[in-house]
Formats: structure tokens, sequence, C-alpha cells
């Protein structure tokens, strides 16, 4: 007689289960709530107090905590000795566990929970059990997820249960309990940054490969679902996203979420493009559109209001990958979704992401960060030359400093107030990103308001004295150069307005 014990929380399933199981010749075993509807379906079950000669006691802390549990889950059928020991003790050896754990995370998400109900939700026994089949998968079959039912049911009633099944199985387990443990540790912690860093991570979806055809990737959710994520987002129209798709469409809802007013984005390849705000969506896109009409070609937008029809009409008329905006109306959905290949999502929109720290991977291991999460505001800017900026220019510097930090180093952003001109990004030296910025501007309609808005500190005084030469008449930078002096002297000779904001926006 082989033995099965079967106590899970998630009991979809579980009935035909154990009867397929009773079929194949399996004794089954079961704790609680689950022997309750195991008997009550019609299966003969034994309780697991009956198996460990003890009750469970303290409200069902401890049922499973017993060596005729874990005796029996461990012991090696290929040791002699230690049969003979389950011999010894009257210990009957359990063939397969099945098991799934106690909804700690769908208790944590509950609106209101406490402390005190997270903590009853935590199990103990569940990951031990499971932990101990896993260990000895050679003999015991361990099962954590309610959809591999079928498949072992079918392995065991054509043979075919062989050692790399069980090993799969087993791997299941160990990747189960690991990203259990580790969100209840992330819930536990205080630290911002921990000694050990636990990270649980949920498959999303397969790719079709990742920055290139060659590259095999996949993407993953954070356990505690994200709502604001382009991996959460609805698609409404389109075909699945790449890799490149979810990287770019992230960078457009960063920096999308700085900006209550209506506002669209347009990214290409992570950098902002264009953006552009308006009294109406249809003018925000026409600013988005003016700012780099060549670059969007193949780009993403992100539109911070529903999609009416005028808008709609004026992005089909471009290749695009994806448009993302908390809806469509009907009549804009029909005239986007008229295009096979544009992905059109759908997100609730929000000005505040929770998600405040950022992992990223390096040969070795990670880096981890807060989030660049400083405001921009005029009470923290010190102008440090001689000629004083307008209130249109401190909106419009404003504007652009909420640009740069989401543009990769070097930045540089020309700008007026609502509308990018020119950006100048990932240049390995900054006047390189200047000249590139303001040549994207220089020709656009509303230069003659344009500021300049640098990441970093000009290390000289050059950044400052091609823009005057190109008509910039005002600028923000952080400051904090040994140089900054040449670069206020170099503004003073040329009546340009220089702004310190104080605060570094370093994207790499």
């Amino acid at each position: 007689m082989t033995r099965a014990l079967l106590s899970v929380s998630d009991k979809n399933g579980l009935v035909p289960f154990a009867q397929k199981l009773v079929e194949l010749g399996y004794e089954l075993v079961s704790t609680g709530g689950t022997h309750k509807v195991l008997e009550a379906a019609g299966l003969n079950v034994i309780a697991i107090d009956d198996v460990t000669d003890f009750p469970e006691m303290l409200d069902g802390r401890v049922k499973t905590l017993h060596p005729r549990v874990h005796a029996g889950l461990l012991a090696r059928r290929d040791l002699p000795e230690h049969m003979a020991t389950l011999a010894e003790f009257n210990i009957t050896p359990i063939d397969m566990v099945v098991v799934n754990l106690y909804p700690f995370k769908e208790t944590i998400q509950k609106s209101g929970v406490t402390e005190a109900e997270a903590i009853e939700n935590i199990d103990i026994g569940g990951p031990s059990m499971l932990r101990s089949a896993a260990k000895n998968f050679a003999s015991v079959l361990p099962i954590v997820d309610p959809t591999d039912y079928d498949v072992v049911i079918e392995k065991l009633q054509t043979n075919q249960v062989d050692q790399v099944f069980r090993k799969s199985l087993a791997a299941k387990v160990f990747q189960h309990t690991a990203a259990y443990d580790a969100l209840i540790a992330d819930y536990l912690t205080v630290s911002e940054f921990p000694k050990n860093l636990t990270l649980p991570y949920e498959k999303f979806d397969d790719m079709r490969y990742g920055e290139n055809p060659h590259q095999k990737a996949a993407a993953y959710t954070t356990a505690l679902s994200e709502s604001y994520s382009v991996l959460n987002a609805d698609i409404l129209h389109g075909k699945q996203l790449s890799y490149n798709n979810i990287r770019d469409a992230d960078a457009a809802l960063r920096i999308i979420a700085e900006f209550e007013e209506t506002t669209v984005v347009t990214v290409k390849h992570m950098n902002p493009a264009g953006i552009g705000q308006g009294e109406n969506l249809e003018e925000a896109w026409d600013k988005a559109f003016a700012a780099d009409d060549i670059s969007i070609f193949g780009g993403i937008v992100a539109l911070n209001r529903q999609v009416d029809a005028v808008t709609a009409e004026k992005m089909h008329g471009i290749f695009l990958e994806i448009i993302i905006a908390p809806s469509f109306t009907p009549e804009a959905f029909e005239i986007l979704s008229a295009k096979k290949n544009l992905r059109l999502l759908t997100l609730p929109f929000t000005n505040t992401i929770s998600q405040n720290l950022e992992v990223t991977s390096v040969l070795g291991g990670v880096v981890i960060q807060e989030r660049d999460l400083m405001g921009e505001s005029e009470a923290n800017f010190e102008v440090v030359s001689k000629a004083q900026p307008t209130a249109q220019q401190l909106r419009a510097m404003i504007f652009a400093q909420k640009v740069v930090k989401h543009v990769k180093s070097n930045a540089i952003v020309v700008a007026r107030d609502g509308q990018t001109l020119g950006v100048g990004a990932g240049q390995p030296n900054r006047i390189d990103s200047v000249v590139y910025a303001i040549q994207k501007a220089v020709n656009k309609t509303g230069f003659s308001e344009a500021v300049l808005a640098s990441d970093a500190f000009f290390p000289m005084d050059d950044s400052v004295a091609y823009a005057a030469d190109h008509d910039i008449k005002a600028i923000v930078e952080p400051g904090g150069s040994i140089k900054d002096k040449d670069s206020i002297a170099k503004a003073d000779e040329l009546g340009v307005v220089l702004v310190f904001s104080g605060t570094r926006h370093f994207k790499h």
C-alpha cells in the first residue's frame, strides 16, 4: 500500500485528484479542513492524529511536526537501516505529499489586515513536509502546485514517473518555499538594506527573445502585484509584449507619473523622445509629436487621460509599437485597433509609485538603491547669475528637471513650459549632449522660450558658452563643481540666467 499525505489551503481540484489516487491504490492521510473535504466526498481518509498518536494542538499550529510524519517522508528506501528503523517504531512510509501553503500573500493584501492575522497565516508544517518530501524526491513525490495534479496522475497511470520528473517537482517545491519565505521576510523586515536580500518574484511570461533574437528572456512580477506596472496592464489589442516593449513601456510610465497635468510622453529606447502638455489631450499630443517627429517612429506613447477619437486619428497615422492610457473611448479604440500589430494597453494611472527600491543586476550580484524621488521646487533653486529668471522660465525649468531625471546621463533637456524641444542622452561627455539637444531644438516652434536643463553640474564653462551662442537664455543645473565660478562668470558675461537646483539626477 502506498500512502499519500494531503494538506492543502487551495482545495481546487483536490477531490478528483484524491479519487484518482485511491483508484491507483493510494491510502490517504489528511489534516483538518482537507480531511473534512475528502471525507465529505465519500473517501476513506486517515486523520493525521491517528498517524501521530497525538492530537492537533495550539489552534492547529502543531499537527504534522512529528517523527511519524517526517521519518515516513525522509527515510531512504535504499538503506536497510532506515527501513529497519521505520519498522522498529511502526512508522509507515509516506510516498507522496500534496501540500499548498497558508495564504500569506492573500492575507497581507487584504485591507486593514493586522500583523497578528498575517503571522497566523505563516505556514510552518506545510513547508516542513514539502522540504522533507523534496529532499527525498527519489522516493517521495512532492506536489505543491494544483496545476500539476493532472500530469502527476497521467504519469502514475502510464508508469512514467522517472527521476527527471521527480527532480522537477522537488525543484518547484524549493522555489515555492523560498519565494514564500522571502515574502514573509520582506513583510517583517524593517531595514531598507538587510544583510541577506530576498526578492520574491513570480513568472509573468516567457519572452519570444530578449534584446536580440539570439537572447532568451522571461519577465517576472513582484510577489505583491503592483497595479501601476506594464506587467499588470490590460492588453486590449495586439500581440504579446516583447522584452524591449516592456522596458520601453516601463520607462514611459515612470516619466508620465511625474505629471498631473494633461500630458503625452513618447519614448524610444527608454529615453523620452518628446513630451507635451496641453489644455486637452490633442494639444498635448501635438506638442509631444512636434518635439521629435522622427524618433517617435516605432516608439511607445503614454497618455495620462482617456484617449479620444481626435487624438487617436492623429496617432493612427504613425507607426507605433504601444499606446498606454487609462482608457480609450469606443471610437478611439475602433480607430486604433484597425492596426493589427499596435498594442493598446490600459492601467490605472497614478502620480505615486509604491515601489521605492530599484534592483539592477551586475556580474556576480546586484546593486540596489532608492528610486530618484526628489521633487522639483522653486524653493530649492538658487539663482547664481546676475540675470534673473522670469516666471515662465522658472516653470519651464521645473518641467525640464522632471524630464531630465529620466534621460540617460549625460543628460541635457531643452524645453519650454509644457514641451520638450530637444533631448541629448547618453553621450560620454556633457558638451556633446548639449550640442545634440540644442541642434534638435533650435529650429522648433517655441525655441525662443527655451531653457536648458542638465542632470549634473558643468565641469567647465563650455556648455554655458555653447548654449548662449545658440540663443539659450536660461539654464538650470545642480551646481557643485569646483569650477562653478567659471560657469557663473560665463553666464554673467553672456547675459544668461543660471540657476542651481541643488539636485543631481544621474541615470545610468
